[in-house]
């Protein structure tokens, strides 16, 4: 019976008779992930929208940069020049909020975003 409760999702057993505080620290655990889950799923929402903010050809570039392409070789893989990369590169960190390169790969790994292969 317990293996069952907790692959439903319990978060603990407490078999009869049980003690108050086993209980009242069985929900302090509940809600401790619950707010966890939530403030995860919140930033995951946020780096979505913003993801959605940027143009085609910035989604495009984001999976090279994240893959760590220079951008001599992202140019040259969708066909266009140096500084057009340069200039989707720093537009989609603005738009993404990242302060930097790992920050960025950090974000895009969060939303599932896939990495070029070089």
């Amino acid at each position: 019976m317990s293996v069952r409760a907790m692959k439903a999702g319990a978060v603990e057993f407490l078999p009869k008779p049980f003690r108050h505080q086993d209980l009242l620290d069985a929900i302090q655990v509940a809600l401790e992930r619950d707010r966890t889950r939530r403030q995860r799923e919140t930033e995951i929402a946020a780096l979505w929208e913003r993801f959605e903010s940027l143009t085609p050809c910035e989604r495009e570039v984001l999976p090279l940069v994240v893959s760590g392409l220079p951008n001599k070789q992202i140019a040259a893989e969708i066909g266009t020049s140096e500084t057009t990369v340069k200039v989707h590169r720093s537009q989609l960190i603005r738009k993404m909020g990242a302060d930097s390169l790992p920050e960025l790969v950090r974000m895009a790994e969060k939303i599932g975003i896939p990495v070029a292969k070089a």
